[in-house]
């Protein structure tokens, strides 16, 4: 009786120690995005400049240069 527990024991740990080896398919879903350059944006309102539309890559440079000057360069500005 204690010799059957024991082999039950057993190969449920080896089942349980195999099952942790096995590993999921990494295919993508359907067709893969394709790459969009960042003037087009992201479709979402809260996240778009008042006055930009999409696609507009020169104003999008200019934000860029804009905010990266003023926005984020902590030596213009004052405290």
């Amino acid at each position: 009786m204690k010799r059957n527990w024991i082999s039950a024991l057993a190969a449920f740990g080896l089942v349980a120690g195999l099952s942790a080896c096995g590993e999921n398919t990494q295919s993508l879903s359907g067709a893969p995005k394709g790459d969009t350059p960042p003037s087009a944006g992201t479709g979402v309102a809260s996240f778009t400049e008042k006055g930009w539309q999409v696609g507009d890559t020169k104003s999008w440079a200019e934000q860029l240069k804009t905010r990266a000057q003023y926005g984020m360069n902590d030596h213009t500005r004052s405290n």
